[in-house]
């Protein structure tokens, strides 16, 4: 798939998350679309598209299900939780999680691409919020100027942008083994949880409203940070599997 086509497969992709319902609906429309053939074809191209978009626009559908191969999925503080494909209405702050006692056995190769794919989720979420707090600070002026024009503002703008960047390199140079999904996955978590902060900071008030979207991708971001492994989780895991084999691998050739 050549960049063009993959420009044309995003624009349609981008129009069908913004102009469908969340959900079992989405659900529907990307696999008209064509979503379960090209995961099964292109994953290495399909899942960091779709992923990212989801996140950017702000919807949701049960899409990790495919990536990993089952509903049961592992949750933050050793719980699990099945992600719903019909349009169930839980607590899991407006995404439609519910909480499982059977755990499932899932194979690593899954769960690895797995966590690739929630943290192309929450970098896309990084990315609207970042986006919300720029426009915000380029349009609300105070002192006769825009607040964009003060430093701490700019700080807080940049250190956003550096750790969403960041992440997006880990993400892409993630293979598929288990300790470079899962610090790619703890990279995009870190990120996206620094982001709703500093977001937060920069927007002020506004950005408490329900009526403002900020709150939304704050919320995706606190839940899908605990999916299949927080970012603190995952950091100490990958510490364990380093201690256990001795050495630090090479994660990216340079």
């Amino acid at each position: 798939m050549d960049s063009q086509e993959q420009s044309l497969l995003a624009e349609a992709l981008r129009q069908t998350m913004t102009s469908t319902a969340p959900g079992a609906a989405l659900d529907a429309a990307l696999v008209r679309l064509g979503w379960p053939d090209m995961l099964a074809e292109r994953p290495e191209t399909v899942i960091p598209l779709v992923f990212l978009l989801l996140g950017e626009t702000g919807t949701h559908a049960p899409v990790i299900n495919d990536v990993v191969g089952a509903t049961a999925l592992p949750y933050a503080g050793g719980s699990w939780v099945a992600w719903r494909r019909d349009d169930f209405t839980g607590t899991a702050l407006e995404l439609p999680l519910q909480r499982v006692t059977e755990a499932a056995w899932i194979p690593p190769a899954a769960l690895a691409a797995g966590r690739r794919a929630a943290g192309w989720w929450l970098l896309g979420s990084g990315r609207a919020m970042l986006a919300l707090a720029r426009r915000h600070a380029v349009d609300r002026v105070q002192f006769g100027r825009p607040i964009a024009a003060f430093q701490a503002v700019r700080h807080k703008l940049a250190e956003t942008l550096v750790a969403l960047d960041g992440a997006e390199a880990v993400l892409r140079a993630a293979r598929d083994d288990d300790l470079s999904s899962l610090l790619a996955k703890a990279a995009a978590g870190q990120a996206a949880l620094l982001a709703a902060r500093h977001c937060q900071q920069v927007l002020g008030g506004i950005g408490f409203t329900a009526e403002h979207a900020l709150h939304h991708h704050v919320k995706r971001a606190l839940v899908l940070d605990g999916l299949l492994g927080s970012a603190r989780e995952l950091t100490r895991e990958a510490g364990r599997l380093v201690i256990a084999a001795g050495a630090a691998p090479r994660l990216v050739d340079l």
